[in-house]
């Protein structure tokens, strides 16, 4: 799909590797099409590394338009990766 392309293509330009995209929906707003996908990203991963402790999972929630290109996105919550993973709507 080529959405995954962009979004990972995104992630590893400006962000960090994604770990994985668990959603993608599209939207349809007033004759306006957009995309958002949920997406989890290991966060400072050399830095808990290097003090032991667990590594934490950013959820970003990323926009797309009808042409594929980014146009927002937001990390909506962090969390443990040994931490029970949350329900997202």
């Amino acid at each position: 799909m080529q959405i995954l392309d962009k979004v990972t293509d995104f992630f590893n330009n400006y962000i960090a590797p994604p770990h994985k995209i668990i959603s993608v929906k599209k939207q349809t707003e007033e004759s306006e099409e957009e995309w958002r996908a949920l997406v989890e990203v290991i966060e400072e991963k050399q830095y808990m590394k290097k003090y032991a402790n667990d590594q934490m999972v950013g959820l970003y929630e990323v926009f797309l338009d009808a042409d594929l290109e980014v146009t927002g996105f937001s990390r909506i919550s962090l969390r443990y990766r040994s931490d029970l993973e949350e329900e997202t709507g």
